[in-house]
């Protein structure tokens, strides 16, 4: 039980993790092409991406369940999310990131320290409630 549990410990942070990285490739990974691309194309693209994203992040929240708390994992998907957006959008699309962008960003980290060292006693799953 152990060694399921600390496998899920890192394989559920890195599923959310890449979910976010294709999510944010989905929502503006098509831009870089706007001109070559037609709207129905960039739509295909973009749900073409979206459906294994969506596949690995409800696998890696029920996964996790019992482990994490959701609330820590959606801080987990949204904060990378958050990165991940402004990663594709500086190294994709050429937008700068400001010094208040990164600051931020560690904001957004320390939160994440935050919320996910708040452990209550007993982690409870739906079949508990």
């Amino acid at each position: 039980m152990t060694k399921k549990i600390t496998a899920r410990k890192i394989l559920v942070p890195f599923m959310l993790i890449l979910s976010s990285a294709i999510m944010a490739l989905a929502w503006l990974g098509h831009l870089k092409y706007k001109e070559d691309l037609s709207f129905l194309m960039a739509a295909l693209f973009a749900w073409l991406l979206v459906l294994p994203e969506y596949i690995l992040n409800v696998s890696a929240i029920r996964w996790g369940v019992g482990v994490y708390q959701p609330s820590e994992m959606a801080a987990m998907n949204l904060s990378s999310g958050i990165i991940f957006i402004a990663l594709i959008s500086h190294f994709m699309l050429g937008e700068e990131i400001s010094t208040q962008k990164y600051i931020g960003f560690g904001l957004m980290i320390i939160a994440m320290v935050l919320i996910s060292g708040s452990k209550p006693a007993e982690i409870k799953t739906q079949k508990d409630l």
